[in-house]
């Protein structure tokens, strides 16, 4: 994905007022042993580009002053209540170098799983994204977890996420293996198939 910013040379609350009055949104690159640079963004582009779950979790081409560097979107600022991004922070990737980041979670076959179908299971995304390490040109834009066999009582693990060649579970996921979704028979339909077993067992007067 191709992102256009300018130059920013005035940085400041002030100075960043008067860019989102202007309909601009500041923000700065970082890393890969260059300086940091400081940079202004088309708000309403920004807006619409942060809305798409690629925007997150891609290689991202910024272009500032003609030149072209890839980079990663790292962290977003909103306004606490309007539609307003106050700040972008991007950080510069290195082909050669791995990255740690996370990416989305998809969750496939939820919809033909028989604990959902006929068992009246509910299956919750306990996690919707893992945190993971590649070289750049192997990041994923998501992973892939396989809800088609899970049963009701049973949890799927970030073990069990599909993942792409040469992308891995980042140390301390791969060691905790935490819980990514769940399934499980909600209380009031065990309550009424309990009472059902019981009136099935009461003898015939």
């Amino acid at each position: 994905m191709k992102v256009v910013a300018f130059e920013r040379n005035l940085q400041g609350t002030g100075a960043s007022r008067r860019l989102r009055i202007s309909g601009k949104t500041p923000g700065i690159v970082y890393g890969v042993g260059a300086e940091p640079q400081l940079i202004e963004l088309d708000h309403n582009a920004l807006w619409h580009a942060l809305k798409k779950e690629a925007f997150h979790s891609s290689i991202l081409d910024l272009e500032v002053a003609g030149k072209s560097q890839q980079v990663l979107l790292r962290d977003v600022q909103y306004h606490p209540f309007r539609q307003l991004v106050l700040h972008v922070d991007f950080q510069r990737v290195d082909s050669n170098k791995k990255l740690h980041t996370k990416v989305p979670v998809h969750f496939m076959n939820q919809e033909t799983n028989p604990a959902v179908k006929t068992g009246g299971a509910i299956i919750a995304h306990v996690v919707n994204e893992v945190e993971i390490e590649c070289l750049p040109a192997d990041l994923p834009e998501f992973v892939e977890l396989d809800l088609a066999k899970i049963e009701a009582g049973q949890s799927l693990h970030a073990k069990d996420i599909t993942l792409p060649k040469g992308v891995s579970l980042v140390a301390h996921v791969e060691s905790e293996n935490p819980v990514i979704a769940s399934a499980a028979i909600p209380a009031g339909a065990v309550a009424a198939e309990g009472e059902a077993a019981a009136e099935g067992e009461k003898p015939a007067a």
